[in-house]
């Protein structure tokens, strides 16, 4: 059965188009008019072995906060399409990743139930620009939408880091490798991964 998902989202500040399959290589085609940006979901897309396709254009004459969110509401849908019932996969996963001097751990509950904290970065991070257009306030955004729109319980911690790039890197692929392992078929596992039978 093909855990894939297109999705169209039109609004007054941006349009999106995503595609993905959750049972890819990685393969990544990624364009949104936020070089940074770009740079984080190839790297999501890498890791998670999620093929991502992305074409987003928005109203970057304002700010990349519209743009940014939005694609990432879009992804969130679309895993939680690619999802289907849930049955068979392993519902967990868990990665601690570095960057040189950063560290981030992701945890991730394919639940049903959107839920996302996200903790420890440093002080004065949400006001670093990166790039020509990517704050840093961003990330903790992208990480919200994806889940409340995926249905997912999504922890990140940030353990460490200096470099501003790097701590946001980080977390991408924590978040990616995170949701893998939890995304991915169990053999071991029949139906769905829940005492309640529905997740």
């Amino acid at each position: 059965m093909s855990r894939t998902a297109r999705i169209e989202r039109t609004t007054k500040e941006s349009s999106v188009v995503v595609e993905l399959d959750l049972d890819g290589t990685g393969k990544a085609e990624i364009s949104t008019g936020v070089g940074f940006y770009d740079h984080m979901l190839n790297a999501l897309s890498k890791h998670s072995l999620i093929d991502l396709a992305v074409t987003a254009t928005g109203d970057l004459h304002i700010d990349a906060h519209h743009t940014v969110e939005d694609v990432a509401i879009v992804i969130g849908e679309a895993l939680k399409i690619a999802l289907g019932d849930k049955a068979g996969i392993r519902r967990f996963g868990d990665a601690t990743v570095p960057l040189d001097e950063a560290l981030v751990h992701a945890v991730v509950d394919v639940s049903g139930r959107p839920y996302c904290v996200q903790t420890g970065e440093p002080e004065g991070q949400q006001y670093v620009v990166i790039g020509d257009r990517y704050i840093g306030s961003l990330t903790r955004h992208v990480l919200e939408s994806i889940a409340h729109h995926a249905s997912i319980g999504l922890h990140v911690r940030v353990l460490g880091g200096r470099d501003p790039h790097h701590i946001v890197e980080a977390q991408f692929k924590a978040l990616a490798r995170a949701l893998r392992v939890a995304v991915e078929p169990d053999p071991r596992v029949t139906g769905i991964p829940s005492t309640k039978g529905s997740l």
